[in-house]
């Protein structure tokens, strides 16, 4: 996407890194059918944001004056752009189209091939304009499996696709509210499948991932990491099943000796039930749902995706498209909103990363 903006283009800028700089951050607009464009919308409304961020929409220019209009803001200036603004002003949303002059059906609720391909051409464009060092950072809004399954994309989700995009081969997904960080050895795989995938190596490919993440991302020195056992109560030594024995514990036995802070295996129920979490910096779940559903029961409004391992920033709100309350004017941009603060915490403290290892 260099044809588009070239990198030099970023506005006021600082020559090193620190909580001034305000980046410049992409936001797509996910399925046109669900509730991305609203809550795009929604977080855009506060003006408060224009002090940390300078935002720019990825996506539909038509869609999103669809939701303007049924969500009834009349008064929203939302204009399209094909290079970078001078400035960014609150009262104006910059859109960038990447199929400008086209008119893509809204059809509330439901899952499309075209609305599948209009969201993912959003998550092309801003994951090049990341690569390309356009923007600092992309906010994905939420997407529908099923669209992108029937618009061509054989990807389970953003995560797989943007890494593959930008040429990542490690990455993680993590979990993320507040101090609460939740990352998962598998991520979209079929249940029946977990146990061949939960080894040492794809254990200790994670942890490296996660360590280096909060040490780089989150600016935490010596984080601790707990793993959660795959069996129940983990296994109980054994009768319950094998995989601690076999691959969890060597795990975290390799991990110390390289001088991470892991411990565990934990059992997950009675780990979250007596609040371990908030012991350590990070937890590290074996499967899907044994991480996400603590997540969500104890942070669901304020939950934030965050792909851990790319060389780009990318974060999201952990909430799906809510095709069944699309159109009605009542998804909480909370998500989005904690989405895109995380991502300006990120870039800023990448680059203050990135200005000490200059001076040293």
């Amino acid at each position: 996407m260099s044809d588009v903006f070239e990198s030099g283009d970023a506005i006021g800028a600082p020559a090193t890194g620190g909580n001034k700089y305000r980046p410049l951050i992409g936001l797509t607009l996910g399925d046109p059918n669900g509730v991305g464009p609203e809550v795009v919308l929604k977080v855009l409304q506060d003006r408060r944001m224009y002090k940390f961020v300078r935002p720019l929409v990825i996506g539909s220019v038509h869609v999103l004056k669809q939701h303007a209009k049924q969500l009834k803001l009349p008064d929203v200036r939302i204009e399209p752009v094909s290079e970078l603004p001078s400035t960014f002003s609150e009262d104006t949303i910059f859109v960038l189209d990447p199929s400008p002059g086209q008119t893509p059906q809204v059809l509330f609720g439901r899952a499309t091939k075209e609305g599948g391909a209009v969201a993912m051409q959003a998550v092309e464009m801003a994951t090049d304009l990341c690569v390309d060092g356009v923007l600092d950072a992309m906010v994905t809004a939420p997407i529908s499996k099923e669209a992108i399954s029937l618009a061509g994309y054989d990807y389970p989700g953003h995560t797989e696709f943007i890494s593959e995009r930008v040429g990542a081969a490690r990455f993680a997904m993590v979990m993320i509210s507040e101090d609460l960080r939740i990352g998962l050895v598998t991520g979209h795989i079929p249940v029946w499948d977990i146990p061949k995938h939960v080894t040492r190596d794809q254990i200790l490919e994670k942890v490296d991932i996660l360590d280096d993440a909060l040490r780089t991302d989150f600016g935490i020195q010596r984080p601790k990491i707990a793993l959660l056992g795959l069996n129940p109560h983990a296994g109980d030594g054994g009768v319950l099943g094998r995989e601690e024995i076999e691959s969890i514990v060597p795990a975290i036995k390799k991990a110390r000796e390289s001088g991470k802070l892991v411990y565990g295996p934990f059992p997950a129920d009675s780990f979250f039930g007596i609040g371990g979490y908030q012991l350590h910096d990070a937890v590290l779940a074996m499967y899907h749902d044994q991480g996400l559903v603590p997540f969500k029961t104890l942070a669901f409004e304020s939950g934030i995706n965050y792909t851990a391992g790319l060389p780009i920033v990318r974060t999201s709100p952990d909430h799906g498209t809510a095709f069944n309350i699309a159109g009605e004017g009542e998804a909480s941009p909370g998500s989005i909103r904690a989405a895109l603060y995380l991502a300006i915490d990120i870039v800023r403290q990448r680059r203050r990363t990135e200005a000490v290892s200059d001076s040293a």
